[in-house]
């Protein structure tokens, strides 16, 4: 029978065909796959003509056609909807692929081919986009170690295969935490939990067939039961679960796989000439020092933590009236912080989730994007690789732009988080390629499915991603979506949470799910009003990770990244009451693979320009000025990485953002 991955696939927009494809499949494919990519390369390579764009740079873009085919398939599976068969291919192809990688760049004629461009460049007579992929590639060749030479270049190759095997060794070592840990439920522990929370309960208990509620490790449960729960002990228990993943002393304790990965990271940037990993990864990011870095965060920090410890003064006294003395802990923060918003802005999370069904914030997604974009979303009845997952054909006057997949409801085969990716990226080289756009959520599953303000607003930040990926428009598929520097990629995500916050956008879509009726006004404004609220606690969350993920790129390697960790938090002088968003075991940004290494704070990066990017709509003709809607597209959602971050965001916005934008966002600029 043939590996229906490697046929032909005839599905509607040429879809993977979920429905013919058995695991067994994926190896022999992407097999064929590397084979084919080889025999490719080698002909670039060797290819006796002199080289000339067309035949080395626009023939390297199509050179792994079936591999990235197969790959995008294979990868989505494995993060979403994992098994055994799928984690022991994963294991295995990690080094595979690491192998194939080095190949590329260690092929020496290759690399020649593409310096010659590079020096010659000015007679060649390349467009803009096309001089700019030429010198993406020359630089990923070079800091990849194409310029190595003997064993130096072999020792970059095996650390390179060791880290993409480690990297995959931690993911699953931390989906077998997340998988295996439930905490049970009696009658009397449901007592003051809200509705929502207890159905999820007892959804959780039923998906893994527990025979009751129960509470796991998807942060859509357990957020809400330690926001809800007055029982004390249960939050410690469930809260000391949650952030001991990775580290518990078992098979799957990611410590010591941490303290490798980093002593391999130093390792590989110092055969490469840099002083440390940090410096390695920031030379093309926008901060492009580890100084740049730092300089952002504790400008943030300061009015962060001091809001904080003035919560904490709060939250403690609120304890205290209950009978408990001591200190609040942090398994008592958001229990005592959800009270305290209740009474401060009658705000309850239990009220309000009924008017965030899934459904209509769905719906609210797609109408913003209409609203600018042009762009319209129709359901597709076709086989996908589970049943949860949903697909629509994204068109713009009808013109098909991209096929949407949703796939948003927690279980244990998905690892934890919220995602965006592809199955097909876009391009217009050989001939137009439109892309498969897959947005992964981890949101609690009930009848109907009821959104909390987090989770609606992760849907839109995973929405802007999205989009990022549907309107991307450039002829080469090096350099389209998000494939931008990392402290640029959450521009796109970042801003389009804004227009959950915008009050027709709710007027329209937050609606009751029983009855259809819109969000009270007054509701609405106590929402709005309590966008900043607890903002002191989730900055330093954020920014302690941000610091601890610098200091550990930053100069040699730690030996114990544990005790790294605990020096930096005492050096900011860490609030006692509140951890760190990702401590070291389970830091899957930092630690699944080199994405986020040493660039956690990104997203506060990314944050100063996308709190100055909604002012820019809000003093035009306000959330939805077609002008303005225009020029976001034009330079940053359609650009891709066709130039620098910093010109793209300039020639959207006429200049950079200060940090005051971001520290207004967060209604922090009292404390600053």
């Amino acid at each position: 029978m043939p590996n229906p991955l490697l046929a032909p696939w005839t599905t509607p927009f040429a879809l993977p065909p979920f429905a013919e494809i058995r695991d067994d499949q994926f190896g022999p494919a992407i097999e064929a796959g590397l084979a084919e990519a080889r025999r490719a390369i080698a002909a670039i390579a060797d290819n006796p003509e002199a080289p000339t764009f067309a035949n080395t740079i626009e023939a390297l873009e199509l050179s792994e056609e079936t591999l990235d085919r197969v790959a995008g398939v294979f990868y989505n599976l494995a993060g979403a909807d994992s098994n055994a068969a799928r984690e022991a291919l994963q294991r295995e192809l990690a080094p595979k692929m690491s192998a194939f990688s080095s190949e590329i760049v260690n092929n020496r004629p290759l690399f020649r081919r593409i310096e010659t461009l590079w020096q010659g460049r000015e007679a060649l007579g390349l467009s803009p986009e096309q001089e700019r992929v030429l010198m993406l590639y020359r630089r990923m060749f070079v800091r990849s170690g194409a310029e190595l030479e003997g064993a130096e270049a072999e020792k970059l190759t095996a650390v390179k295969a060791q880290l993409a095997v480690l990297g995959t060794t931690f993911s699953q070592n931390l989906l077998a935490d997340e998988r295996d840990w439930t905490m049970a439920l009696a009658e009397e522990d449901l007592e003051g939990l809200p509705d929502f929370v207890v159905e999820t309960a007892r959804a959780a208990g039923a998906e893994r067939g527990a025979g009751g509620p129960i509470v796991t490790l998807n942060r859509s449960l357990i957020v809400p039961f330690l926001q809800f729960s007055p029982r004390r002990e249960l939050r410690r228990r469930a809260y000391e679960a949650w952030v001991a993943r990775g580290a518990n002393g078992n098979a799957s304790d990611n410590r010591a796989v941490a303290a490798e990965i980093l002593a391999l990271r130093s390792e590989r940037a110092q055969l490469l000439g840099y002083p440390d990993f940090a410096s390695y990864k920031l030379e093309t990011e926008m901060a492009k020092t580890p100084e740049a870095v730092r300089e952002l965060l504790l400008r943030v920090w300061t009015p962060a933590k001091a809001r904080a410890e003035a919560d904490r003064a709060v939250l403690e006294a609120m304890m205290h009236r209950d009978g408990i003395n001591g200190d609040l802990e942090p398994w008592d923060w958001r229990y005592y912080s959800e009270k305290r918003r209740a009474a401060e802005f009658d705000l309850d999370e239990a009220a309000l989730k009924p008017y965030l069904p899934l459904e209509r914030m769905i719906e609210a997604a797609f109408d913003c994007a209409r609203r600018l974009f042009g762009l319209e979303f129709r359901p597709l009845d076709v086989p996908l690789y589970h049943p949860d997952v949903r697909a629509w054909d994204v068109t713009r006057e009808g013109r098909h732009m991209a096929v949407f997949l949703g796939d948003y409801f927690a279980r244990s085969s998905k690892r934890s988080g919220a995602w965006c990716s592809t199955m097909r990226g876009q391009r217009r080289l050989g001939g137009e390629v439109r892309p498969i756009v897959v947005n992964v959520c981890n949101f609690a599953k009930g009848e109907p499915a009821l959104l909390s303000w987090d989770d609606a607003r992760t849907l839109f930040h995973e929405f802007g991603h999205a989009l990022h990926q549907m309107l991307s428009d450039v002829t080469y598929g090096f350099i389209s979506g998000t494939s931008v520097a990392r402290d640029f990629v959450e521009l796109p995500s970042q801003l389009y949470e804004h227009w959950l916050e915008v009050p027709e956008v709710l007027e329209a879509h937050a609606r009751h799910w029983q009855t259809g009726a819109p969000m009270p006004a007054e509701m609405r404004e106590r929402l709005l009003a309590a966008s900043t609220y607890d903002q002191g606690f989730a900055t330093v969350e954020f920014i302690s990770s941000a610091m601890v993920d610098l200091a550990f790129h930053e100069g040699a390697p730690p030996a114990d990244p544990m005790a790294k960790q605990a020096e930096v938090l005492a050096g900011l002088g860490m609030p006692k009451a509140i951890r760190m968003r990702h401590a070291t075991p389970h830091f899957a940004h930092v630690f699944s693979g080199d994405g986020y290494s040493a660039g956690y704070y990104s997203y506060m990066w990314s944050e100063v320009m996308d709190a100055d990017a909604f002012a820019a709509f809000e003093e035009a003709g306000g959330a939805f000025d077609p002008e303005m809607a225009r020029k976001l597209e034009r330079h940053v959602l359609s650009a891709g990485g066709s130039e620098e971050a910093e010109a793209l965001y300039t020639a959207f916005r006429g200049r950079m953002p200060g940090v005051e934008a971001l520290l207004r966002g967060r209604g922090l600029l009292d404390a600053a």
